[in-house]
C-alpha cells in the first residue's frame, strides 16, 4: 500500500537520482518535505519524496505520523517493533525506485528521530536498499554485525540532544568503522533533537564532496560497481 506522500520535487524528465525523505514521530511528510528543499537545488535531476509513516500517532485525526508505536517503547522492544514495521518501509523504498526507474545504487535515504533509525534499522534488513543513507539524529534499536560496502552513511547528531541521545550515534560510528563500513560522523554543537541550517550544511557538503569508500575498493579491484547515488560536483 503507497503511504502518504509529498512530492518536493518531479524533474521533467526522467529522473537519474531518488531522493527518499523519511519524518519523525508525530510529524508528517509536509513537514519533512521542508528538508527536502535543501536538496533540489543542487540536484534538479533528482525525485525527491517526503514520505508519511504508516500510522497515525498523537491526537486522533491530528496529521502526525510514526513508523513504529512509541507506547511503552523500550530497549527491550524496539528491535521487535522496527523488524515488525520494515517490511512496510522497504515496500515504500521499492515502489519508489518502480515508479522511477532509478536503481538502488542511485537512491538516498534521508530520515529524522524515527525515521532516522528506520533509514539505519534498513541496512540491516535489505543491504542493498540503497548506497547513500542520512541519519538526523537517530539510532540503531541494536548495533548491527556487518554492514554492506556499498553503502556510504552519514550520521549527524545535535550533542545536546535529550530525545536520542548523541551516545548513540557516537556507538553506531564506531562500529560502522570497526565492520570496515563507510560512515561518517558530525556532532553539531548545542544542538537537541532537531534539524538546524549547519546539520543541513554538513550532509549537503558530504553528498557533494565525499567520494565513497566503495569507489576506491573498486578502482583497487578492478571492478567496476553501480553509480552512487550523487554525481560529484
Amino acid at each position: 500500500m503507497l503511504h502518504d506522500h509529498f512530492i518536493v520535487q518531479s524533474p521533467a524528465a526522467p529522473p537519474q537520482q531518488l531522493l527518499l525523505l523519511f519524518h519523525g514521530v508525530g510529524d508528517n511528510p509536509i513537514s519533512m518535505g521542508e528538508i527536502g528543499r535543501w536538496f533540489a537545488p543542487l540536484y534538479p535531476d533528482a525525485l525527491i519524496i517526503s514520505v508519511g509513516g504508516p500510522d497515525p500517532s498523537g491526537p486522533a485525526g491530528g496529521p502526525g505520523r510514526e513508523w513504529f508505536s512509541i507506547a511503552g517503547v523500550s530497549e527491550e522492544n524496539r528491535q521487535a517493533r522496527i523488524n515488525e514495521a520494515m517490511p512496510a518501509f522497504i515496500e515504500q523504498v521499492n515502489y519508489w525506485q518502480q515508479h522511477s526507474g532509478v536503481r538502488p545504487g542511485a537512491t538516498a535515504l534521508i530520515g529524522f528521530s524515527q525515521g532516522a533509525m528506520m533509514v539505519l534499522e534498513s541496512v540491516k534488513a535489505a543491504p542493498g536498499l540503497a548506497s547513500r543513507l542520512v541519519a538526523f539524529n537517530g539510532r540503531f534499536a541494536t548495533l548491527p554485525q556487518s554492514v554492506p560496502g556499498t553503502v556510504t552513511l552519514h550520521l549527524v547528531h545535535g550533542d545536546e540532544d535529550r530525545v536520542v541521545e548523541a551516545a548513540h550515534a557516537v556507538a553506531a560510528h564506531e562500529r560502522l568503522l570497526a565492520l570496515g563500513g563507510d560512515a561518517t560522523l558530525d556532532l553539531i554543537e548545542d544542538l537537541g533533537h532537531a534539524i538546524d541550517e549547519r546539520s543541513m550544511q554538513v550532509v549537503l557538503d558530504h553528498l557533494r564532496y565525499t567520494v565513497p569508500k566503495h569507489y576506491f575498493d573498486e578502482a583497487l579491484s578492478g571492478k567496476p560497481g553501480e553509480d552512487d547515488v550523487i554525481t560529484m560536483m
